[in-house]
């Protein structure tokens, strides 16, 4: 059975995958150099040393956009890689000229709307908060980065913390980030205590591994049984998630998705990346075999 999902998998993602799916696949499931999922980045990568050309495939901006530059370390660390050479430090560069002042950035900027995008990419995503400035925090904290920009954003995400965590899952999934690999343990172990009470009032919130809506589920905020979240969720309900997820996958090998791209090859894109996701939470979880 779980072979069966791996090699049904695999074959979605050389048949439709980008190139930089296909290659995190290989690092990840068939023991690839992960200097090849950097060079397919670099693809995406702009003069300014930001992220952009549909990175996350829900926009086709070509100009650096911070949820691009998100994306971009995700892949890094989905592929093990060090944060060495000038990919990272020159992205933090580029964060800090659009940051406000107080160091937080959103998610997209207004160069967005002259592309092709998903709906639900509005002005909204034109606000700095936690979402994306926490994950981002979080996720450089996790590779051991140094920057200026860093500190800032860094002293920005314990204020807005310590004044209330956020109302959508989405926002709640990237301050868990921060949480799990902020230096300060004290500090994010005190907030952390809060986070149980707070996880089943959140919008897209979604517990129930029946519920066929879109949402944030337990999996994705506890993508690995070492993550520092496994612990909110029961083994029911992780076995429920898994066990839904294993089954959600479609006739062609890859797994659907429950919005709309902006077109046919963003959402063959996103599926690519969706299938990967997948493969990886299972893989943790046992349910696939790793490389």
């Amino acid at each position: 059975m779980s072979d069966s999902i791996l090699d049904s998998a695999r074959a979605f993602i050389l048949r439709e995958g980008r190139l930089l799916e296909r290659r995190l696949f290989a690092t990840l499931f068939q023991g690839a150099p992960a200097t090849g999922v950097a060079d397919a980045l670099r693809g995406y990568r702009n003069a300014d040393g930001g992220f952009g050309h549909g990175l996350e495939p829900d926009k086709r901006c070509p100009d650096s956009l911070p949820i691009d530059v998100e994306t971009a370390f995700q892949t890094l660390l989905a592929a093990g890689m060090p944060a060495t050479g000038p990919l990272v430090p020159e992205a933090c560069d580029w964060l800090a000229t659009v940051a406000a002042p107080d160091g937080a950035v959103s998610l997209s900027l207004p160069v967005m709307e002259a592309y092709p995008r998903a709906v639900h990419w509005s002005e909204w995503t034109y606000a700095p908060g936690l979402n994306p400035t926490a994950g981002l925090a979080g996720l450089l904290h996790r590779m051991g980065v140094e920057h200026p920009w860093l500190t800032r954003a860094t002293d920005w995400c314990w204020s807005a913390l310590e004044k209330g965590f956020p109302e959508d899952a989405h926002a709640m999934s990237e301050t868990l980030v921060f949480l799990e690999h902020v230096p300060d343990r004290d500090r994010a172990e005190r907030l952390a205590e809060r986070v149980p009470e707070w996880l089943p009032e959140l919008k897209w919130y979604r517990s129930d591994p029946a519920d066929p809506e879109y949402g944030v589920t337990p999996l994705h905020l506890a993508p690995h049984p070492g993550s520092r979240w496994r612990r909110l969720f029961t083994d029911e309900v992780i076995e429920g998630h898994l066990d839904r997820l294993a089954a959600d996958q479609q006739p062609d090998g890859g797994w659907a998705i429950t919005w709309e791209p902006p077109g046919a090859a963003a959402t063959l894109e996103y599926r690519g990346v969706e299938t990967l996701r997948a493969l990886q939470v299972l893989s943790a979880y046992r349910r696939v075999p790793s490389s």
